[in-house]
Protein backbone atom coordinates (compact mmCIF):
# COMPACT_ATOMS: atom_id res chain seq x y z
CA UNK A 1 0.00 0.00 0.00
CA UNK A 2 1.23 3.24 -0.91
CA UNK A 3 0.64 6.20 1.27
CA UNK A 4 2.25 9.68 0.31
CA UNK A 5 1.57 12.16 3.76
CA UNK A 6 -0.80 10.78 5.07
CA UNK A 7 -1.65 8.44 8.22
CA UNK A 8 -3.47 5.09 8.11
CA UNK A 9 -6.41 6.99 9.61
CA UNK A 10 -6.27 9.70 6.83
CA UNK A 11 -5.89 7.46 3.62
CA UNK A 12 -9.13 5.24 4.98
CA UNK A 13 -11.39 8.50 5.12
CA UNK A 14 -10.27 9.85 2.00
CA UNK A 15 -10.95 6.62 0.49
CA UNK A 16 -14.67 6.58 2.77
CA UNK A 17 -15.38 10.43 1.32
CA UNK A 18 -14.67 9.71 -2.31
CA UNK A 19 -16.20 6.33 -2.48
CA UNK A 20 -19.48 7.22 -0.26
CA UNK A 21 -19.90 10.77 -2.02
CA UNK A 22 -18.37 10.91 -5.27
CA UNK A 23 -18.80 7.28 -6.61
CA UNK A 24 -15.60 6.70 -6.81
CA UNK A 25 -14.48 2.83 -7.14
CA UNK A 26 -12.20 1.08 -4.26
CA UNK A 27 -10.13 -0.47 -7.16
CA UNK A 28 -9.70 2.85 -9.26
CA UNK A 29 -8.35 4.65 -5.76
CA UNK A 30 -5.79 2.18 -4.28
CA UNK A 31 -4.48 1.74 -8.09
CA UNK A 32 -3.60 5.74 -8.51
CA UNK A 33 0.12 6.80 -7.96
CA UNK A 34 0.30 8.60 -4.82
CA UNK A 35 0.85 11.92 -7.00
CA UNK A 36 -2.35 11.48 -9.04
CA UNK A 37 -4.40 10.67 -6.02
CA UNK A 38 -2.77 13.77 -4.35
CA UNK A 39 -4.44 15.90 -7.21
CA UNK A 40 -7.66 14.15 -7.08
CA UNK A 41 -8.33 14.44 -3.54
CA UNK A 42 -7.14 18.46 -4.10
CA UNK A 43 -9.42 19.01 -7.36
CA UNK A 44 -12.13 17.41 -4.77
CA UNK A 45 -11.49 19.65 -1.82
CA UNK A 46 -11.83 22.66 -3.95
CA UNK A 47 -15.30 21.37 -6.06
CA UNK A 48 -16.86 20.76 -2.62
CA UNK A 49 -15.29 24.43 -1.35
CA UNK A 50 -16.81 26.25 -4.37
CA UNK A 51 -20.32 24.35 -3.90
CA UNK A 52 -20.52 25.26 -0.13
CA UNK A 53 -19.75 28.58 -0.89
CA UNK A 54 -22.23 28.42 -3.91
CA UNK A 55 -25.05 26.87 -0.95
CA UNK A 56 -23.77 29.39 0.99
CA UNK A 57 -24.75 32.16 -1.08
CA UNK A 58 -28.13 30.99 -2.06
CA UNK A 59 -29.01 30.96 1.13
CA UNK A 60 -28.00 34.53 2.24
CA UNK A 61 -29.63 35.42 -0.71
CA UNK A 62 -32.87 34.01 0.37
CA UNK A 63 -32.80 35.32 3.46
CA UNK A 64 -32.68 38.68 2.31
Amino acid sequence: MMLCNVNLQSYYTNNFSLMKHHQWGLSDLENMLPWERDIYILLTESWVKEQNEKAEQARQQRGQ
